[in-house]
């Protein structure tokens, strides 16, 4: 019977032109989180199920990828188990990581006594969901994180912020959206609508906003339970609009008797008016932002893709006042962002802006000279990679028309071959505009194979 060869959806195969662009991507973040001060961290794949349940909401707990224990009574299990729930956390003791920031908070509570305050960590690690796969949603996905913890100073936040400009400007991406709001004014928009006890709805309701449109929030948050005097008031609240100064005038008058309002107005004063750095794409207070996530409680970000490429998000994250404290560590502040580099892969393909040097690797190949020289031209060959020059040689001892034919499907921008047995020379051509060179093996040892 022949087997037919698949991999699970939601995932994929890279191949080497897509994992080289891949690299041009995680090596332009991860040198501007270098920049910034930011050490690596990497944590397991896998995670204690309880660790992560609990942490992203209902919505998100059922995207948690949970892994079946190995050898377990499932039917004894079964009789033990008081609910489903339990019987779940019977069944599968781990699971996939969900994402990188609840595994980083696990992280410093278990090493709190041996890290120094505030400490800032990048992390470029894959985390897997049980999303439906479409165009730009994975199963299986990279995430590139910084986050600080142990410092409440919202020089933080704005670092954090020229990170992503600084990234995707470098990256040639124009027409990117920087938005920022803050949970803190959704606190007081839950107040202002009479219904504190449902912040979390609203926000979960007004975060889908792009997806589902008005009517679907106003339809999800009837079936969360609020009146249709209080949607009103939510649809009008997001609706506010004007410049970001305008929006903050208008919030500061509207949020006057909801003292978490004022903080989380007070802070987005600072991060957009501060002056302390200047942004080639500046963030944009977007009240319909309101991501998710349990755990944020100031500011909160999110990058869009330009409007030319139907993406969506291709960042985001926020500052979380507590998250150590659901491991027993409580009072640690911190505030972390997050880039998604499959999507960000999506958009400079779709905008076609990979710079050539980022798909090819090898910049020569040597053809194979036969037998007789071949120790000869694999030391031309070392001599150039001695020059920091990626470069191979054929293997093979056939025609170099069949060689000539390789590197050209290859992509590789130079071709090096010997010729005449008497002369000290290798020849150099270039692939593209055919122009030869004639060189003496010091000459070649130092070439620019630009």
């Amino acid at each position: 019977m022949t087997t037919i060869l698949s991999i699970p959806q939601g995932t994929r195969d890279f191949g080497p032109e897509v994992v080289r662009k891949r690299n041009y991507i995680i090596s332009t973040i991860r040198k501007t989180f270098e920049l910034y001060g930011f050490q690596p961290l990497e944590t397991p794949a896998m995670e204690n199920t309880s660790t992560l349940l609990g942490k992203y909401g209902d919505e998100g707990d059922k995207l948690i990828f949970k892994i079946l224990n190995n050898g377990e009574d499932i039917f004894g299990h079964a009789q033990m188990a008081k609910n489903a729930h339990e019987l779940g956390l019977l069944l599968c003791e781990k699971a996939l990581k969900y994402d990188l920031t609840i595994p980083f908070a696990r992280y410093v509570v278990m090493n709190k006594g041996k890290l120094i305050f505030p400490f800032k960590r990048y992390q470029i690690q894959p985390v897997w969901r049980g999303d439906k796969p479409q165009k730009g949603r994975y199963r299986e996905f990279c995430q590139c994180d910084a986050d600080i913890v142990g410092s409440n100073s919202l020089i933080n936040e704005v670092e954090l912020l020229k990170i992503y400009d600084t990234v995707l400007t470098e990256l040639g991406i124009q027409g990117f959206q920087l938005k920022i709001n803050n949970r803190k004014v959704l606190t007081g928009l839950a107040e202002l609508v009479g219904r504190p006890d449902l912040m979390i709805d609203i926000t979960i309701a007004i975060d889908k906003l792009d997806k589902i449109g008005e009517d679907g929030v106003r339809k999800e948050l009837a079936e969360r339970g609020l009146l249709p005097q209080e949607i009103d008031k939510v649809i009008a609240f997001i609706g506010i609009s004007g410049s970001n100064d305008e929006k903050l005038q208008q919030l500061s008058a509207l949020l006057a008797q909801s003292e978490a309002g004022q903080r989380g107005l007070e802070e987005l004063r600072f991060v957009l008016n501060s002056g302390l750095s200047s942004f080639n794409t500046p963030p944009v207070l977007d009240l319909t932002l309101a991501r998710g996530l349990n755990y944020y409680t100031g500011m909160i970000v999110e990058v869009k893709a330009p409007d030319s490429v139907k993406i969506g998000s291709i960042g985001g994250g926020g500052r979380y006042d507590d998250l150590t404290g659901l491991f027993g560590l409580p009072g640690t502040s911190g505030v972390g962002i997050s880039f998604g580099v499959d999507r960000i892969y999506d958009v400079l393909e779709a905008l076609q802006l990979f710079p050539a040097a980022a798909e090819q690797g090898t910049r020569v190949i040597f053809f194979h000279p036969g037998g007789a020289r071949l120790a000869e031209v694999f030391g031309y060959l070392q001599a150039v990679r001695a020059n920091g020059v990626p470069a191979e040689l054929f293997p093979d001892d056939i025609k170099q028309d069949k060689q000539y034919k390789y590197a050209e499907k290859r992509g590789v921008p130079y071709i090096a071959y010997v010729e005449d047995p008497a002369a000290d020379t290798v020849y150099v051509k270039h692939m593209q505009n055919k122009q030869r060179y004639t060189l003496t093996p010091q000459e070649l040892a130092s070439f620019e194979f630009a």
